[in-house]
């Protein structure tokens, strides 16, 4: 015989199950299911767990629509990624898919959900989310050259939106980036340690890629220190950045410089730099030596592998996410550096086998 409470619990699994219901089977009042579920540390555990219980039970789940209401809160983060104008998203520089990645683990880990968009002109720039009710904050990455898109997203910050960004071109906006000067000097110590002794930067000190003057500076110092005069190439900005390194390589050449060192302002530049040296027979690293910078995956596995500068990817992702939650919880906190190594390979082995 089917007893009275049996067919209610039937009748509960055939109907979606409230608060009420759980409260009911748990034997507690509904505020407590609430605060249970919530994690309120004001309900003891034994309590939280038979509530657990009678939820699992019932299949019961909150409404998250509802709380959300309640609230006033998503538990969305939206993260955009800046794109050059009319760029194919796969030539894209890799090192942001890595980041991007990363991010969307670290707002998992935070428990909330990641909305993500690429954007890359005044046809898509849109970083109202939060005024819009479809993310509590924002995180913005990708090229510092798209400046109509830094524009758009300096007017979000400027409305009072909880916006963090990956490697600013303002130096006023909340940012988290990599300690680009250390980097610097540790790709001018690998060269120099190696024997290299006319050191080149190809990159830039002009470009919004604020990133980039700072790897130059902390270069710069450490040529310096060792009695070497910093030498720059700049890179060409309409360029895709495979072919910024080509050319700037081609471009020193062909003016007659001087130069057996190459530290390029990121891996991708640094592996079309390589392609150029090899297209003219000039031999890696016997002759040339080349760094990078980012630690991409495609630097391991060219011939010979590329040296490379590389940022913790997870720390970064995981500071930009709380830097966001501490913005959101109305405690903003300073900027802050994540930390770099270097992973020396063979294209600045000299005098090592470099065939992997």
């Amino acid at each position: 015989m089917v007893s009275e409470a049996d067919q209610t619990r039937k009748a509960a699994r055939r109907t979606r199950a409230t608060s009420f219901d759980v409260a009911e089977l748990a034997g507690v009042s509904q505020s407590t299911v609430s605060r249970a579920l919530a994690g309120d540390p004001v309900v003891s555990e034994m309590t939280r767990e038979r509530v657990k219980r009678a939820a699992e039970e019932l299949h019961y789940s909150i409404d998250q629509n509802a709380t959300r209401l309640r609230t006033g809160r998503t538990d969305v983060i939206a993260v955009v990624v800046i794109c050059r104008p009319g760029e194919l998203k796969g030539d894209m520089n890799p090192f942001y898919y890595s980041l991007l990645g990363n991010i969307c683990s670290a707002i998992s880990a935070a428990g909330c959900d990641a909305l993500t968009s690429f954007q890359d002109s005044a046809a898509n720039l849109n970083g109202y989310y939060e005024s819009n009710r479809r993310a509590d904050g924002l995180i913005v990455i990708g090229t510092a050259e798209n400046t109509e898109a830094w524009a758009h997203f300096r007017e979000v910050a400027d409305s009072g939106a909880n916006m963090v960004c990956w490697g600013a071109p303002y130096q006023d906006q909340n940012w988290v980036r990599s300690d680009n000067v250390a980097g610097g000097e540790l790709a001018a110590q690998v060269l120099l340690d190696s024997g290299y002794k006319s050191n080149v930067y190809i990159g830039s000190v002009t470009s919004l890629q604020r990133q980039y003057t700072e790897r130059f500076d902390g270069f710069s110092k450490a040529l310096r220190a060792a009695g070497q005069t910093p030498v720059i190439a700049q890179i060409d900005p309409a360029l895709s950045r495979i072919d910024q390194g080509r050319e700037a390589v081609r471009g020193m050449i062909e003016t007659g410089m001087k130069f057996d060192g190459i530290f390029a302002a990121c891996d991708q530049i640094a592996l079309g730099a390589m392609q150029e040296l090899q297209a003219r027979g000039v031999r890696i690293p016997d002759e040339v030596g080349v760094v990078g910078f980012d630690g991409i995956n495609a630097g391991e596995h060219v011939v010979p592998s590329l040296t490379t500068i590389e940022p913790d990817l997870p720390l970064a992702a995981e500071l930009l996410v709380k830097r966001l939650k501490s913005m959101m919880a109305g405690k903003p906190d300073d900027e802050w550096l994540v930390p770099v190594r270097l992973i020396v390979r063979g294209s600045t082995a000299r005098g090592a086998s470099h065939q992997a």
